[in-house]
């Protein structure tokens, strides 16, 4: 058992059954001042104020008015690859756009000749070490696409590794089968898609959602929809690419395959945010890929007014959005989407936890829920955190109850 006494902001806390925030409720969270948090068995047990605190057994370990919050949930990665496309932002500082290096032949492309070059064992190293990075950044709960690999041994190669990632370390990990990432090499698109299917058997008992990119010069709707019902059977709940270079049509389709969340969403019109209305789908915006592309961010004032819900994630890749750093994220959703600290924060935290079917799990200040905590150093406050950005500013990253080593 532990208890972390002395905190001087315990933030993020939800009631028990709160599984998302929408609209309103999106700049809503429970805040405690010089607090008191339990852990027992890896599980939050308890809190309230430094007045009410019991002389509890075990570990006592004093914040000295630290602030204490839920550790990020970043839904939308692309964290196992191979080397690097340094030479592609070179490309874009000389401005070529995302998709006029992808027509030459790059992009994503580049990234599926790396991957079939790189042994199994060095992907897994490459790729834990990114995983362990975003852990020290604050990070507990990701999910991990597939989608370099873009033939049946490549993709399998990576959900192996996503795997094998998900069993050495802390952090809570999903795994998406992203076979539609792009048209592999040496394929027509209905090949591909027919290659995508026909791997289902193999991938599904290695991953936990299904995705594709339904967007302008990858995939098209009616694609998208024969993947989505393929991978059905196999209980893949999707999880949707959309409407990143224009309006695809990608949402509707998401939604009619009640799909957990759809992500990207620069380019959206109201007839977007209408079809999401009274869904269990969850808008997932990317504002570090518009940020490295100079692409538009997300609506998310929009959204949020019209009684949605939000999550934001770092699209953590080597071509778009290099980055996982959800600290960062949080700072742009307030500095360039005009999200409060607090809406921020619960589009990083719990509404990221139910995009990857995790809201009952982490994402929040709840009793029963994972540990999975940060722990900041003294004189923090929730405004501070995406206000000064760059500023070192965690103490202990805890994820099931266990601090980082």
């Amino acid at each position: 058992m532990k208890t972390i006494i002395n905190i001087g902001e315990l933030v993020g806390i939800v009631p028990e059954g709160v599984l998302r925030k929408q609209g309103a409720e999106m700049a809503v969270t429970g805040i405690l001042q010089n607090a008191w948090l339990s852990i027992d068995d890896g599980r939050i047990t308890g809190f309230g104020p430094m007045a009410d605190c019991p002389s509890g057994k075990g570990e006592v370990i004093d914040a000295e008015g630290g602030m204490v919050l839920p550790a990020f949930c970043d839904s939308h990665t692309h964290i196992v690859y191979a080397g690097s496309r340094d030479g592609e932002f070179l490309d874009k500082i000389n401005g070529l756009s995302y998709e006029e290096i992808a027509e030459r032949g790059g992009g994503i492309l580049n990234s599926s000749d790396l991957l079939a070059r790189t042994s199994e064992e060095d992907l897994f190293l490459q790729s834990v070490a990114r995983a362990r990075e975003m852990m020290e950044k604050g990070t507990g709960a990701l999910e991990i696409k597939s989608g370099y690999g873009l033939c049946p041994e490549g993709e399998l190669k990576m959900l192996r590794v996503i795997r094998r990632i998900r069993e050495s370390i802390p952090a809570t990990v999903r795994a998406t089968y992203l076979g539609a990432h792009a048209v592999g090499r040496g394929y027509t698109r209905e090949e591909y898609v027919r290659v995508v299917i026909d791997l289902l058997p193999e991938a599904a008992p290695l991953a936990d959602f299904i995705d594709v990119f339904c967007d302008e010069g990858f995939f098209t709707v009616e694609d998208t929809e024969r993947i989505l019902t393929a991978a059905a059977p196999f209980g893949l709940r999707p999880k949707i690419h959309a409407n990143e270079l224009a309006v695809s049509g990608g949402v509707q389709a998401g939604v009619r395959h009640n799909a957990l969340s759809v992500d990207h969403l620069e380019r959206t019109t109201d007839a977007e945010i209408e079809v999401l209305k009274g869904t269990g789908t969850m808008p997932v915006m990317l504002p570090g890929s518009s940020f490295f592309l100079g692409i538009p961010l997300g609506r998310a004032r929009e959204f949020i007014s019209s009684g949605l819900g939000i999550a934001l994630a770092s699209d953590y890749n080597p071509g778009s959005s290099p980055s996982g750093d959800m600290r960062f994220v949080m700072a742009l959703g307030c500095i360039k989407m005009r999200l409060t600290p607090v809406e921020a924060l619960n589009a990083v935290t719990l509404n990221g936890a139910y995009a990857m079917g995790l809201g009952e799990e982490t994402g929040s200040v709840t009793p029963g829920k994972r540990a999975d905590l940060i722990l900041t150093r003294p004189g923090w406050t929730l405004t501070k955190l995406p206000y000064l950005y760059q500023t070192p500013f965690i103490r202990s990253v805890f994820l099931g109850g266990e601090p980082l080593t």
